[in-house]
């Protein structure tokens, strides 16, 4: 009886798996030529992107300026920290 329901569940999954399958041939519904189109025709409609010189000057300024403001503050900060530690050099001398 045990091996009549394992040739019958064996048969029930082989029927099942034929059952779900397809007989269409798919190799030849996505081929390359149909399906990818070279990058020169694809960009032929496409204007060249052109850069903005004033956006570029003045970010480039911006960005100039910033710094400049970030090496001052350091250079104060370095100062105040070279002060203090003559302070503390001299008040440890006497």
């Amino acid at each position: 009886m045990r091996k009549y329901a394992q040739i019958a569940l064996a048969s029930f999954g082989a029927l099942a798996l034929a059952a779900c399958g397809s007989s269409e041939d798919a190799s030849e519904d996505a081929m390359a030529d149909n399906v990818e189109i070279p990058a020169d025709e694809a960009m032929t409609d496409v204007e060249e992107p052109v850069a903005d010189a004033e956006a570029a000057s003045d970010e480039a300024a911006d960005a100039a300026a910033d710094a400049e403001a970030a090496a001052e503050d350091a250079a104060d900060a370095a100062a105040d920290a070279a002060a203090d530690v003559e302070a503390a050099a001299e008040a440890a001398a006497e």
